[in-house]
């Protein structure tokens, strides 16, 4: 019986894992060709990923630097994944798809 409940208690938190809405932000610096870069590398990387499970936020540092300021920005671009936690911080333009995917938790290491 036990087993039976343990095993239950996997799959519903794999499921809910799985259906998961993922929370990004990914703040650069205005359209320079690396702040565009990561822009098209990310939703990218989103759309064959996470088609419909999530929410992306481009923050540009220069017209919001409050923001940036609070998330303690100190290298851009930098994507944050707000949700679901663990909170990570992935630099650089995002071309290596895999680096994205496991700093996602998409992909195992």
């Amino acid at each position: 019986m036990k087993t039976r409940s343990a095993t239950a208690s996997f799959e519903k938190a794999l499921t809910r894992t799985q259906s998961s809405n993922y929370v990004l932000r990914l703040f650069v610096t205005g359209l320079t060709p690396r702040s565009v870069r990561a822009i098209a590398n990310i939703r990218k990387i989103c759309e064959e990923h996470l088609h419909g499970r999530y929410t992306l936020e481009v923050v540009d540092i220069y017209q919001q630097p409050t923001l940036a300021e609070g998330e303690q920005i100190i290298a851009a671009p930098t994507l944050i994944k707000k949700l679901p936690l663990p909170l990570r911080r992935i630099i650089g333009d995002l071309s290596d798809t895999d680096k994205v995917l496991i700093g996602l938790d998409l992909r195992k290491k």
